[in-house]
């Protein structure tokens, strides 16, 4: 019986892990994509390397990592390896949560930050062509115009901005967009904090059950 159920718990962590490793995978190639296709980085002069696609490579290489210790931890039946997988789902799992109140108390501030860098690029749209592109890139895919509206461009609105002199600016579009679909976001978070625990649930469990086994053989 505890055999079966140690063969059991490994292969269903192995390919818990596999399906986590192959969504890595996605992530990093989608970040490559955006890094290579898009330049909304030069939007904030002070922090340009904060793009997402940066962070979609980061995470997809973080998923990356984790999920090839759960794959051979499991498969290998190594206890070494499984904590260390369950170690760093729990600092992933904590950063998280760090985050998302440091976001949620943070608000205003992180609000000026954007406000701030999207001014300072505005200034430099006729001086930088990756400013240009960014800027022109942003107000035809939200249909917007500068940060407020048309009145952002002192030396009037360029050619990507609609011709409707009521158009909205792209800082209120980016966060009607967000505020849309922040029933979907919180829920793909959820889900991934679900799969976090249940992919440390597994590898405690099998770790016991590794024991377990063992004394069961007199190992």
């Amino acid at each position: 019986m505890g055999m079966s159920s140690l063969k059991l718990l490994k292969y269903v962590l192995f390919f818990f892990n596999l399906l986590f490793w192959i969504c890595g995978c996605c992530l990093l190639g989608f970040g490559i994509y955006l890094l290579v296709h898009n330049n909304f980085g030069v939007l904030f002069h002070n922090l340009p390397s904060l793009t997402l696609g940066n962070v979609f490579i980061t995470v997809g290489s973080i998923i990356m990592v984790v999920a090839f210790l759960g794959c051979m931890g499991s498969i290998k039946e190594n206890k070494c390896l499984l904590m260390s997988f369950f170690i760093l789902l729990l600092i992933i799992l904590l950063a998280e949560v760090i985050l998302a109140i440091l976001l949620f108390v943070y608000e205003q501030k992180l609000n000026e930050y954007v406000a701030q860098g999207l001014t300072d690029s505005i200034d430099r749209y006729h001086l930088d062509n990756s400013t240009k592109a960014a800027w022109d890139s942003i107000q035809s895919f939200l249909q917007c115009c500068g940060i407020n509206g048309t009145r952002d461009w002192t030396s009037g609105p360029p050619a990507s901005c609609p011709s409707d002199p009521k158009v909205e600016g792209c800082y209120a579009k980016a966060k009607l967009w967000f505020h849309s679909n922040f029933l979907y976001i919180g829920i793909i978070t959820i889900c991934v904090c679900v799969i976090e625990v249940l992919g440390m649930s597994f590898a405690l469990t099998l770790n016991c059950q590794i024991d377990k086994t063992s004394q069961s053989l007199g190992l």
